[in-house]
């Protein structure tokens, strides 16, 4: 069975993304483990110097490097990234497992996003939108996507 670590940098604070993410993680029981591990966040100052932010990040990144095994896979959720669609993370899960990584770790960065050594560290690179979505949302948007992605490959209906 194929697992997934996903590493945020936040909680998920209101009751609403909580009852959220228990939904989806219900949901993808039968078809893979997943795993949830959060990392304190930093403050960023309201008007933040570019100096503060890549400091902040930095901190981040430290905390996100120590929680990555060395043998997951690892997929940062990056504006930079490359855009696919939900049928094509879900010929990448495969595809990954045909190559035998059976262990994905995603990671979501903070509000200030991700440093470069975080990127750096990452095996590929996704972007779901341009638009920009919190973490706490994004989580969510992660949980769904690879729920879909299951139904996708088993050629299961899919309901909300």
């Amino acid at each position: 069975m194929i697992s997934f670590n996903i590493i945020a940098v936040g909680k998920l604070k209101e009751k609403y993304w909580r009852d959220a993410a228990a939904e989806y993680l219900k949901r993808l029981q039968p078809y893979a483990r997943i795993t949830i591990t959060e990392l304190p966040d930093e403050q960023v100052p309201a008007q933040a110097s570019s100096a503060e932010i890549a400091a902040i990040k930095e901190k981040e990144a430290q905390k996100i490097i120590a929680a990555i095994n060395d043998n997951h896979y690892v997929i940062a959720l990056d504006p930079a990234g490359e855009r696919i669609s939900s049928e094509g993370l879900a010929a990448a899960f495969d595809s990954l497992a045909v190559r035998g990584h059976s262990r994905i770790t995603f990671i979501i960065g903070g509000a200030a996003g991700l440093a470069p050594s975080v990127i750096e560290r990452a095996d590929r690179k996704l972007s779901f939108s341009d638009l920009t979505f919190t973490h706490q949302m994004i989580r969510i948007i992660l949980l769904e996507q690879i729920y879909r992605a299951f139904k996708i490959s088993r050629g299961e209906k899919y309901h909300l």
